[in-house]
């Protein structure tokens, strides 16, 4: 989207030019939402009946919008809190978020997921933009004279700003040398990363505050756990904390692998036995570690297992998907990513939702 004074119909030109470079799959649902005197102009494009699915969200007087894309795991109980305190919650999985931001005087800090966001408060005149406290749930962003730009892809941003189409040294050095690149750049030139944990507030289409709900420095200064104490904690909340990530609207599969972290996820899933479908990914000639040891744990847990193989389908494609997953991450994955992201895509035919241990 963009934060703008151009003219309307200026702007939703280049919403809708944006809005086209990240339809990437045709059962992904589009919108936009624009608020002329806020000079707001947003879109989004979310996967069909996905937690980002059902934009734009509002409160009961339209005086709040909320657009949201990525994952919130709140506490089981929530949405039910929020209703009995008299809010109406719409349809869509996520509404409780926006009557969240009006009883909550610590949103977006109390979210627990990773995402990014456009908040407009009518009230108060007032457009906030927002991510998570790691800055997983990426977006890029341009400053110009006359429009602020931002985006979850760089390519969206330079479909309306060609000039931009240069490569930022620095960063290209980084990203070889390092495998990321750093302080918030990007691969091209004027085109900046939001900084994470942001809320960058804007009034009459300028920018106000760039400021940030959360400092790493606030968790690095707790005290030190002994370690049985640090273990007892790590069992107590991990364990209480673990149904929220399957009690989401869409089915869910485990990535099951032979490492610890997939492991605990299985030892402490508490569902039905069949109710889980579990992939491994693998290869064509014998079965790897990972292989082995998740078709052990998934017959010891009931769960259904199937291998995933990137064999002679993946390489007959090579050429596209090499071509497909550099363009889909502006740059910020080489060819040698086109077979995680091949494999991905199977495991989409099995559920839209991937659990990982990660």
């Amino acid at each position: 989207g963009l934060i703008t004074k151009l003219p309307r119909e200026r702007a939703e030109r280049q919403l809708a030019l944006m809005l086209d470079t990240l339809r990437h799959e045709p059962f992904y649902v589009t919108g936009t939402w624009v608020d002329e005197s806020l000079g707001v102009y947003v879109g989004w494009s979310a996967r069909k009946g996905s937690f980002g699915d059902g934009m734009p969200l509002s409160n009961e007087t339209g005086e709040v919008v909320l657009v949201f894309a990525g994952e919130e795991f709140s506490e089981s109980g929530t949405a039910a809190r929020l209703t009995a305190r008299g809010h109406t919650l719409g349809s869509a999985e996520a509404s409780y978020l926006v009557h969240l931001y009006e009883d909550d005087p610590g949103f977006p800090a109390c979210l627990n997921g990773f995402f990014h966001g456009l908040l407009v408060n009518r009230v108060c005149g007032t457009v906030t933009l927002l991510n998570d406290r790691y800055g997983m749930q990426r977006l890029y962003f341009h400053e110009s004279k006359d429009a602020f730009y931002f985006a979850a892809e760089a390519k969206a941003i330079l479909s309306v700003r060609p000039e931009l189409r240069s490569l930022n040294q620095a960063s290209v050095g980084e990203l070889v040398a390092l495998d990321a690149i750093l302080e918030n750049r990007s691969l091209f030139q004027g085109i900046s990363v939001l900084p994470a944990a942001s809320q960058w507030t804007f009034r009459n289409g300028v920018i106000e505050d760039r400021g940030a709900y959360f400092h790493p420095g606030e968790w690095e200064a707790q005290s030190t756990l002994d370690p049985d104490r640090y273990y007892q904690y790590l069992r107590e909340v991990f364990s209480k904390n673990l149904p929220r990530y399957f009690a989401g609207r869409q089915r869910v599969a485990m990535s099951l692998t032979g490492g610890l972290d997939t492991r605990a996820v299985m030892a402490w899933y508490r569902g039905p036995e069949g109710s889980l479908p579990c992939y491994t990914f693998g290869g064509i000639y014998r079965d790897c570690r990972d292989v082995v040891v998740a078709r052990q744990v998934a017959r010891a847990c009931g769960q259904p297992h199937q291998v995933i193989q990137a064999g002679a389908d993946f390489l007959s494609q090579f050429p596209h998907l090499a071509e497909r997953t550099v363009y889909l991450t502006d740059g910020c994955a080489d060819v040698s990513w086109s077979a995680p992201f091949y494999v991905c895509q199977k495991a989409r035919e099995i559920a839209p939702v991937r659990m990982t241990g990660n």
